[in-house]
C-alpha cells in the first residue's frame, strides 16, 4: 500500500515538474520573441541614426540651433501676432536672442553630433518601436481586443509626433528666449555649454512627446479595469495640481506664461483621456448587457 502511495506521489511530482518545465520554457520562448522584436527596433533606430549622421549639418544648423535664431518660425509667428494685435505689446515680437553657446570640452562637438543623431534616430524610430511592441502583444489578444486596439500604433505615434512638435516649436522656443535673456546682473554674461543647450532641447522635446501619450496610457488602464471616468472626474482637482507640477518640472523657466503654455494642452489631454475612459466603460457595459441577455 505504501509502495503504491510512493509511486503515485512520484508520478505526481514528475508531472508537476514537467508542467513547470513546460511553463518555464514557454516563458523563455516569450523572452526570446521579445528580444527579436527589440533587436529589430534597435536596428531601425540605428538606421535612422545613420541617416541623421548623413544630414547632420542641416539637422544641427536648422533644427538644433533653429530656436537660437531670431528668424525661427515661432518668433516670426509671435511678431505677426504682435502686429495684428498691438495690445499684446512690443515684447511679444522677438527680434534678438542673447547668449552664446560655447564648447568647453575637447570631445564636446563630437559628442554633440553623436547625441543629436542618436536623439533623431530615437524620435524617427519610435513609431517602428511601437509597431514591434504591438506585434509582440497582438498574438496574446482576443479577436475583439485586437479590433479595439488596432489603431494603437497610429494614434500613439500621432500623439508622440504632436507632442514632439509642440515641445520643439512652443516650449523650446519660449524657454530658450527666456533663459538666454534672463539676467540678475549686467556684470554677468550669458554663455551656455553645448551639453546644457542640447540637453535642454532634448529633455523638453522628448519629455513633451512622452507626456502626450497620456490618452493611450489611460486607454490601456481602462481596458484593464484600473481606471474609470468616474474616478478621473472626481480626481480632476488633483489632476490640475499634478499637471501644474509636471509643467513646472518639464519647463526649466520660472515664468508663469511658459508654464501655462505647457499646462494647457495637458489639461486638454486629461479631458480627452476622460472621454476615452468613458468610451471604454460604455463598450464594456454594452458587451456585458449583450452577454447576460443571451
Amino acid at each position: 500500500m505504501s509502495d503504491t502511495k510512493e509511486k503515485s506521489s512520484l508520478l505526481k511530482a514528475i508531472g508537476n515538474k514537467g508542467t513547470n518545465l513546460e511553463a518555464e520554457m514557454s516563458f523563455f520562448d516569450h523572452l526570446d520573441v521579445l528580444r527579436k522584436h527589440l533587436i529589430r527596433a534597435a536596428i531601425a533606430i540605428a538606421v535612422f541614426t545613420g541617416i541623421a549622421f548623413y544630414f547632420n549639418e542641416e539637422i544641427l544648423d536648422k533644427i538644433i540651433f533653429g530656436p537660437k535664431k531670431p528668424d525661427f518660425w515661432t518668433y516670426r509667428m509671435m511678431c505677426k501676432l504682435a502686429e495684428n494685435f498691438p495690445s499684446l505689446g512690443k515684447d511679444m515680437c522677438i527680434t534678438k536672442i542673447n547668449g552664446e553657446i560655447i564648447n568647453t570640452e575637447m570631445a564636446g562637438q563630437f559628442n554633440l553630433q553623436l547625441n543629436v543623431c542618436v536623439m533623431c534616430g530615437i524620435v524617427l524610430g519610435f513609431p517602428y518601436l511601437l509597431w514591434e511592441i504591438w506585434r509582440f502583444v497582438k498574438p496574446a489578444l482576443h479577436e475583439k481586443e485586437r479590433k479595439s486596439a488596432s489603431g494603437f500604433v497610429f494614434f500613439a505615434s500621432l500623439l508622440f509626433i504632436i507632442g514632439i512638435l509642440f515641445g520643439y516649436f512652443i516650449i523650446c522656443a519660449l524657454s530658450i528666449n527666456f533663459l538666454t535673456g534672463y539676467t540678475v546682473s549686467s556684470e554677468i554674461k550669458n554663455t551656455f555649454t553645448i551639453d546644457s543647450y542640447v540637453s535642454s532641447i532634448s529633455t523638453l522635446t522628448l519629455g513633451t512627446g512622452i507626456i502626450f501619450e497620456l490618452p493611450i496610457i489611460i486607454f490601456i488602464l481602462s481596458k484593464l479595469g484600473l481606471m474609470t471616468p468616474k474616478f478621473m472626474r472626481a480626481s480632476r482637482r488633483y489632476a490640475v495640481v499634478i499637471i501644474l507640477i509636471i509643467a513646472a518640472i518639464v519647463t526649466p523657466t520660472p515664468d508663469i506664461l511658459t508654464m501655462l503654455t505647457v499646462a494647457a494642452p495637458l489639461f486638454l489631454l486629461y479631458e480627452l483621456s476622460i472621454f476615452v475612459s468613458a468610451y471604454i466603460e460604455k463598450k464594456k457595459k454594452k458587451a456585458e448587457t449583450a452577454f447576460y441577455a443571451k
